[in-house]
């Protein structure tokens, strides 16, 4: 098996519980292509560096995943279709980085006040 790294960014006018539905979403199809989804994060709530199909910002979700390139496709595919959908992007990697959080919004009031 292969290690992914996949990120999608939602429009910014995607409600929590559609955010909920989509994650379920790509994480059923992962799981019904005998993959498996190792680590998931909502990443939130972020600008965008340019216009998107007239959005400022974007909702991130990123999976870590454990398949094979089949199921990739599978979900690229799917994604390709899907309206709630600015872009997606996956990345293959050696090894996952578990412990890291790049967007947990405790850790940086944190750091500021060790500053």
């Amino acid at each position: 098996m292969n290690l992914y790294e996949h990120t999608i960014i939602a429009r910014q006018d995607v409600s929590p519980s559609q955010l909920k539905q989509i994650t379920e979403k790509y994480s059923k199809i992962v799981q019904k292509n005998q993959g498996n989804v190792v680590k998931f994060e909502e990443w939130g709530l972020m600008n965008l560096s340019y216009l998107i199909k007239k959005n400022k910002k974007g909702n991130y979700l990123h999976f870590k995943i454990e398949a094979n390139g089949k199921i990739i496709d599978e979900l690229e595919k799917t994604e390709k279709i899907d309206k709630n959908l600015l872009r997606f992007l996956t990345v293959k990697v050696k090894k996952f980085d578990l412990e890291t959080e790049y967007f947990n919004k405790s850790d940086d009031k944190e750091t500021q006040r060790k500053k």
